[in-house]
C-alpha cells in the first residue's frame, strides 16, 4: 500500500473552491490520494472527491509526500510553462501592433500550427486570439472617442476593416457618436421607488435597464445617473416603469433570486468580462478579487478588477457586492459598505 508522509491535512474551503472551479493559482498544488498524483489548480482532470485531497506549498513538497506529477498539466515543469506565457505575451504585442497580423501569421510568427496556437493562447491568456483582438480593437476604438476624434478616424485608427462594424457590436452599448457626445440624443427613462437599503432608482433604454443605483434620498440617486449619461435625454415615468421597478426591489431584498430583465451593459471589454463573471457567483458564496481576476483570465489584475467592480452602474443585477478581500473583509461598494453588508447578509440567510 501506498504510503505517504504523516501529519497531511484535507484540503482547505478557500484551496478546495480554487480546485472545484478550475481556477489557475501557482501558490499551491494539489493532490490525490486516490491516484497518488498532484496536479496545478486549473487542470483539466476530473475533479476528484473532496475527502482525498490534499494541498502543497510546491511540487516539492507533494513529492516529498509520496505523489507523482500529473502528466496533463506537468505541475513539476516550471519552465515549459514559463514558456508557453512568453510565447503568448509575444503573440498579444503582435496582436497590439498597429500593423497587427492576421491570427495565421501570429501563428507562424510564433512557431505554433493555428490549432495548438488557438488552445494555448486560450488556456494562457483566458479568451481566444479572436475574442483577445476584438477586445483590444474596441478599446483602442473607445479610447479615440474618449480622447475627441471624429467617429471616422477612431474607426481607422482602431483598425476596423468595415465603417459598418462599431455600430454592429454591442462594445458601446449606444451608437459611436452618442458615445463620443457623452449619450447625447438617447432616450433615457427612469423611476425612483422605497426598497429596503433606502431608494433606488431604476434606468432604462430600448436596449433595457441601464442604471440601478441606490442612495438615501432622490437627489443621491439622481446625480448618480447624471454621471452616468451626462448629455441623454432623460425623464422620469414611474408608471410605465412599474413592473421593472418591483423587479428590480425584489431582487434587492432576495439577490439571490432570479433577474430576468433584459440589461443594457456599457462598459470596456475588460470590464465586460468582469461583470459576466460576477453573474456567474454563486449567491451567499464571495469571491475575493484575484480569484476573480484568475477567473476572466487576468491573474496578476487583481487592481482591474476592482476597478471594473467599481464601475458597475447595475447595483444587485451585476453582484459586485460579491467580492470581498483576501481576508473575507469587505473593501469599497459604490453604494456603501453597509448596503454591500446587507446583501451578503440576505444572500447566506437565503
Amino acid at each position: 500500500m501506498k504510503r505517504y508522509a504523516d501529519g497531511m491535512e484535507p484540503i482547505d474551503d478557500v484551496r478546495w473552491e480554487t480546485v472545484r472551479d478550475r481556477l489557475r493559482d501557482d501558490r499551491f498544488v494539489f493532490a490525490v490520494r486516490t491516484t497518488s498524483i498532484y496536479c496545478r489548480p486549473g487542470c483539466p482532470s476530473r475533479t476528484p472527491a473532496r475527502r482525498n485531497v490534499f494541498a502543497f506549498a510546491d511540487p516539492r513538497a507533494a513529492e516529498r509526500a509520496g505523489f507523482r506529477a500529473c502528466k496533463r498539466c506537468a505541475p513539476d515543469d516550471v519552465a515549459a510553462d514559463a514558456d508557453r506565457v512568453r510565447l503568448i505575451e509575444r503573440a498579444c504585442a503582435l496582436l497590439d501592433a498597429d500593423d497587427a497580423r492576421s491570427l495565421d501569421g501570429v501563428a507562424r510568427e510564433v512557431g505554433m500550427s493555428r490549432f495548438h496556437f488557438q488552445r494555448t493562447f486560450r488556456r494562457v491568456a483566458g479568451v481566444t486570439p479572436g475574442e483577445y483582438a476584438r477586445a483590444r480593437r474596441a478599446e483602442r476604438f473607445r479610447a479615440r472617442l474618449a480622447s475627441g476624434a471624429t467617429v471616422t478616424s477612431a474607426i481607422h485608427d482602431a483598425g476596423y476593416g468595415s465603417s459598418s462594424r462599431p455600430y454592429a457590436s454591442e462594445t458601446l452599448g449606444m451608437t459611436p457618436t452618442r458615445y463620443r457626445a457623452g449619450g447625447r440624443g438617447e432616450h433615457v427613462n427612469y423611476a425612483i421607488a422605497d426598497c429596503s437599503l433606502g431608494r433606488v432608482l431604476v434606468a432604462t433604454t430600448e436596449r433595457g435597464v441601464c442604471a440601478i443605483e441606490l442612495g438615501d434620498d432622490d437627489d443621491a440617486v439622481l446625480s448618480a445617473l447624471s454621471r452616468h449619461v451626462p448629455n441623454a435625454r432623460t425623464r422620469r415615468d414611474d408608471d410605465a416603469l412599474h413592473d421593472t421597478v418591483s423587479a428590480v426591489v425584489a431582487l434587492v431584498d432576495d439577490p439571490a433570486a432570479p433577474f430576468g430583465l433584459a440589461l443594457d451593459v456599457r462598459g470596456t471589454a475588460f470590464q465586460r468580462r468582469v461583470w459576466n463573471a460576477l453573474r456567474g457567483v454563486r449567491p451567499g458564496d464571495p469571491v475575493t478579487y484575484a480569484a476573480l481576476a484568475r477567473a476572466v483570465g487576468s491573474p496578476n489584475a487583481a487592481q482591474a478588477v476592482g476597478a471594473a467592480c467599481a464601475a458597475n452602474r447595475l447595483a444587485v443585477a451585476v453582484p459586485c457586492h460579491r467580492v470581498v478581500r483576501e481576508d473575507g473583509s469587505l473593501a469599497g461598494y459604490r453604494w456603501g459598505v453597509e448596503r454591500k453588508r446587507a446583501l451578503l447578509a440576505r444572500e447566506r440567510s437565503g
